[in-house]
């Protein structure tokens, strides 16, 4: 997370607080994440064994269209907002959420591939009624 005024560079900075560090955000009452630098680099030690994996498959050296992909709260469970339907997808019940940020985005983003890739991914309903070829 880039640093403001208001905040540090905790990776936890988000579980510890509100997370609302602005007057705006105080305001409104919800964080508004487009204010940081999304194009810092994820910590790639961090990877998950999944990540890794898909990476080398992709050979691709990075994630970088997963970079601003966070781990989020809809309606009090743990999400990931995918792009692609609009919406949030919630995280599995039974899967153990890690106690730092850097982590949960991780995962965040291993969610989002899997769910993306997933026959129930309503983009699968999409291709099959209007596919042209």
């Amino acid at each position: 997370m880039a640093k403001t005024a208001n905040t540090t560079t905790d990776i936890d900075h988000f579980i510890k607080t509100a997370g609302l560090d602005s007057k705006r955000e105080k305001e409104i009452g919800q964080h508004i994440g487009y204010r940081y630098d999304v194009n810092l680099v994820p910590d790639y030690r961090r990877l998950t064994p999944f990540l890794k994996k898909y990476l080398e498959v992709m050979q691709w050296k990075d994630l970088n269209w997963l970079e601003d992909v966070h781990l989020g709260y809809e309606e009090g469970k743990a999400a990931v907002f995918d792009r692609n339907i609009n919406g949030w997808v919630t995280v599995p019940e039974g899967v153990t959420l890690p106690d730092n940020q850097q982590d949960r985005d991780m995962l965040a983003r291993e969610l989002l591939i899997k769910f993306q890739m997933s026959p129930h991914h309503p983009m699968v309903d999409l291709c099959k009624a209007y596919r042209k070829f």
